[in-house]
C-alpha cells in the first residue's frame, strides 16, 4: 500500500491569520466597552456605598469597577447613550505607578459601614499568546506582501508556486514559467495545418533533423538551432510550431516573449537559463517562443527615452544561451512574430535562428481547406458552396475565417435558421469587415442619403470601368459601424504592384468624392477615409517606390529600421518639397482622370445611383446590366509564353 504524503495547504495559513489578526482586534469588543472615570469620581462612588467590586491589574496599573445594580441607573448619564455596559466591569480607571492598591483599598473601605464595603480583587492580566501575536504581526503583514507579489510572477511556473505545485515558493521567481509538454502529449500534426504548403516543407526538415539527426551529423553537417516564423497576425505560426513537436514527438516547451521580463532585475536572464537547461535535459525537444519581439527588439532601438536595461540584459542571454548549445544538442528553438523587421541583427544572423520561414495569408486554395477544417461541427445548408466563400474572402488569414465560421453560425441562430446558409455566411462575411447594420430610419437625412447613394455609386462606376481596379462584387449605403456606404470589392492576389495598378486603386478610391462633386457642386466629409488611403499610396510611390521622374529612383523606406529614433530625414528640405509637390501633383492627374471617366459616364452614373436609392444593396450583376462586363486589362503580348518559344526554336 502505497504511502500517503501530506501537503500543507497555505490556504490554511492565510485562515489563521487572519483569524489572529481578527481575535487581536476584536477580543476586548465582544461586549460592551466599560466607560473611563478619573479616580477622583472612583473615590466619591466609593464614599456614596455604590461600589460592589473593584479588580485592580498589577501590571496595567488599571482598575475595573463594578457597581451594585440597584445603583447603576444613578450613573446612566456616564454612559454612551445612557445605556450602561450589560456585563461587569461598568467602568474603568487608570493611576500611575505610585499608586498602592492595597493601602488606598482599605483605607477607604475602613471609612464604609460593612454593608457599603466593597470586595477586592488584585490579579496580573494574562496576555501570553496576544503579546506573541503583536511580536510576530509585522513579519507576518512582510510574508503577506510578499506573497501576493511573487504570486503573479510565479504563476504557471512548474514545481512549487506554479500550477500542480505544493505552494508559494519565493526562490522559484527566477525560473522558467515556460509550458511544458512531454513527449507524446503534442497531438497535433500537420493534418491538422491547412494550407501554409511552403512554410510546412520548410518545417518538415525540422521535424527530419530531430527523428534522424545522425542522417546529417554523418556527413559532417550541423542540425539548425533555430528557426523565425515570420507572417501576419493570424496565419497559424504558434499552431505551426504545435505541429512540428506534435510530428516528431518530441518534448515541447512553449513560452511567450512578454513573460521573460519583469520588474525585478535578472529575473529575465535567470529565466531564460533555466528554460534552456530544462531543454537540454529533455533533449531531443523544441522550445518554441511565441511574440519574440518583446524581448528581440533591437538594443539600437533603445538609446534615449526607450531604455530598458533588464530587457536588453534578457536578449544578451538568450543570444549566449542560442550560440552555446553543443553541435548534436538535439533542441530547435522556434520563434515567432509578425515584426521581423524590430528584431535585433545578433539574434537575426547564421548560428542562432538560422532560417526565416514566411508564413503568409492564406491564397485561393489554402482557403478552401481552412474553411474545411473550421466548418466541421456546423450544421451546413444545401446551398453552402465551399470554393464561392474562399473567393469571397481574399486576404483573410486563418484567424479571420475561423470568425466568420463562428459569426455565421450565430447569425443563423439569431434567424432562427435549422441550418447555417450561405447567405448567414456573406453576411457574416459583411459583418466583420464593415461592422454590424444600423438599421435605424434616423440615422440619415434624405439628402444626406442621395449624397452616399451617388458617393457609392462614383466608387462603383470607376472600379467598374478601370482595367486595373479590383472587380465590384457589391454595393450598400445601409450603414454599418461608422461608415453610411461600403463598396465591396474582390481583391486580385497580386505580389506586385505596378504605376498603372495603384493609379488605378487610387482613383477608385476619389471616386465618391469627384462624384459628389459632380453632383452637389461641392465635396463633403464622408471621403476622409479613402482621402487618407489615397495620400499614403502616393507618398509610397513617391518616397518608397521610386515612381516619379522628377524625384528619380530613390527610396527612402527604412526596412531595417536601423534609423530608429533619428530626428533628422534622410533628405533635405529641397527634397522634401519637391517630394511634396510630386504627390499634390499625382493626385491632380487622379482626380482629373476621374471626373473625366465620370462624367463621359453620367447617365449610367445616375442610372447607378438612383438604383442604389431604390434598392439600398446592389450586387454585380445589376452594375453589369448598365455599364456592361467589367473592363480588364489587355493580353500582354510582349512576352511569348514558354510553348511558343519552344515550338519557334529550331532543332538542333
Amino acid at each position: 500500500m502505497a504511502k500517503k504524503t501530506i501537503s500543507f495547504n497555505f490556504s490554511w495559513f492565510y485562515v489563521l491569520l487572519l483569524i489572529g489578526i481578527g481575535y487581536m482586534l476584536f477580543s476586548n469588543q465582544r461586549t460592551a466597552a466599560p466607560e473611563k472615570i478619573e479616580w477622583t469620581d472612583v473615590q466619591n462612588m466609593i464614599e456614596s456605598g455604590d461600589v460592589a467590586e473593584i479588580t485592580f491589574i498589577r501590571n496595567d496599573f488599571k482598575g475595573e469597577v463594578k457597581v451594585r445594580p440597584e445603583r447603576l441607573a444613578k450613573y446612566s448619564d456616564k454612559f454612551h447613550g445612557g445605556q450602561p455596559p450589560r456585563r461587569a466591569p461598568h467602568f474603568y480607571f487608570l493611576v500611575s505607578t505610585k499608586f498602592d492598591p492595597e493601602v488606598q483599598f482599605q483605607e477607604l473601605n475602613s471609612k464604609l459601614v460593612p454593608q457599603d464595603q466593597f470586595k477586592v480583587i488584585m490579579k496580573n492580566q494574562e496576555r501570553v499568546w496576544m503579546d506573541i501575536l503583536q511580536m510576530i504581526l509585522p513579519l507576518l503583514i512582510l510574508v503577506v506582501f510578499w506573497v501576493l507579489m511573487f504570486r503573479g510572477m510565479n504563476r504557471g511556473a512548474g514545481g512549487p508556486g506554479g500550477p500542480g505545485g505544493g505552494g508559494f515558493n519565493p526562490f522559484n521567481t527566477g525560473k522558467s514559467t515556460a509550458k511544458e509538454a512531454e513527449k507524446g502529449q503534442v497531438n497535433v500534426t500537420f493534418k491538422d495545418v491547412a494550407g501554409l504548403y511552403g512554410a510546412k516543407e520548410e518545417v518538415m526538415e525540422i521535424v527530419d533533423f530531430l527523428k534522424n539527426p545522425s542522417k546529417y551529423t554523418a556527413l559532417g553537417g550541423k542540425i539548425p538551432k533555430g528557426a523565425l516564423l515570420v507572417g501576419p497576425p493570424g496565419t497559424g505560426k504558434t499552431l505551426l510550431a504545435k505541429a512540428v513537436a506534435g510530428e516528431a514527438n518530441v518534448p515541447f516547451f512553449s513560452i511567450s516573449g512578454s513573460d521573460f521580463v519583469e520588474m525585478f532585475v535578472g529575473v529575465g536572464a535567470s529565466r531564460v537559463r533555466d528554460l534552456f537547461r530544462q531543454a537540454k535535459e529533455k533533449a531531443p525537444c523544441i522550445v518554441f517562443i511565441d511574440e519574440i519581439d518583446a524581448v528581440g527588439r533591437a538594443r539600437a532601438k533603445n538609446g534615449g527615452f526607450s531604455s530598458n536595461d533588464e530587457r536588453e540584459n534578457t536578449l544578451n542571454q538568450l543570444l549566449t544561451e542560442m550560440d552555446g548549445f553543443g553541435t548534436n544538442s538535439g533542441v530547435i528553438v522556434l520563434a515567432a512574430t509578425n515584426r521581423s523587421d524590430i528584431l535585433d541583427q545578433a539574434l537575426m544572423r547564421a548560428g542562432r535562428f538560422d532560417r526565416q520561414i514566411h508564413v503568409e495569408l492564406p491564397e485561393l486554395k489554402e482557403r478552401e481547406e481552412i474553411f474545411q477544417v473550421h466548418l466541421k461541427g456546423i450544421k451546413l445548408g444545401e446551398d453552402f458552396n465551399v470554393e464561392f466563400m474562399a473567393k469571397h474572402t481574399p486576404g483573410f488569414s486563418g484567424a479571420d475565417i475561423a470568425n466568420v465560421c463562428n459569426e455565421a453560425a450565430l447569425t443563423a441562430a439569431r434567424r432562427g435558421h435549422s441550418a447555417v446558409l450561405q447567405q448567414d455566411f456573406l453576411d457574416a462575411v459583411d459583418r466583420i469587415i464593415g461592422g454590424l447594420e444600423r438599421k435605424s430610419n434616423t440615422i440619415m437625412t434624405p439628402a444626406e442619403k442621395r449624397t452616399t447613394a451617388y458617393h457609392e455609386a462614383g466608387h462603383a462606376l470607376v472600379g467598374w470601368l478601370l482595367p486595373y481596379a479590383d472587380p465590384v462584387f457589391k454595393v450598400s449605403i445601409i450603414p454599418r459601424g461608422n461608415a453610411l456606404g461600403l463598396t465591396w470589392s474582390l481583391p486580385e492576389e497580386r505580389k506586385n504592384w505596378s504605376r498603372s495598378i495603384m493609379m488605378d486603386q487610387m482613383s477608385v478610391l476619389i471616386g465618391g468624392r469627384v462624384a459628389e462633386e459632380i453632383l452637389n457642386g461641392e465635396p463633403s466629409t464622408g471621403a476622409l477615409n479613402d482621402l487618407e488611403r489615397m495620400t499614403g499610396m502616393a507618398y509610397a510611390m513617391v518616397q518608397y517606390y521610386g515612381m516619379s521622374d522628377n524625384v528619380g529612383a530613390l527610396s527612402f523606406y527604412d526596412s531595417s529600421g536601423a534609423r530608429g529614433y533619428n530626428l533628422v530625414k534622410p533628405y533635405s528640405e529641397k527634397t522634401a518639397e519637391l517630394m511634396d509637390k510630386e504627390v499634390k501633383s499625382i493626385v491632380k492627374d487622379v482626380h482629373d482622370r476621374t471626373r473625366k471617366l465620370i462624367e463621359q459616364h453620367k447617365d449610367q452614373f445616375m442610372s447607378l445611383g438612383a438604383l442604389l436609392l431604390e434598392k439600398e444593396v446592389i450586387f454585380a450583376e445589376d452594375i453589369e446590366k448598365i455599364l456592361g462586363p467589367k473592363v480588364k486589362p489587355e493580353a500582354d503580348d510582349r512576352f511569348p509564353q514558354e510553348e511558343e518559344k519552344t515550338q519557334t526554336t529550331p532543332a538542333e
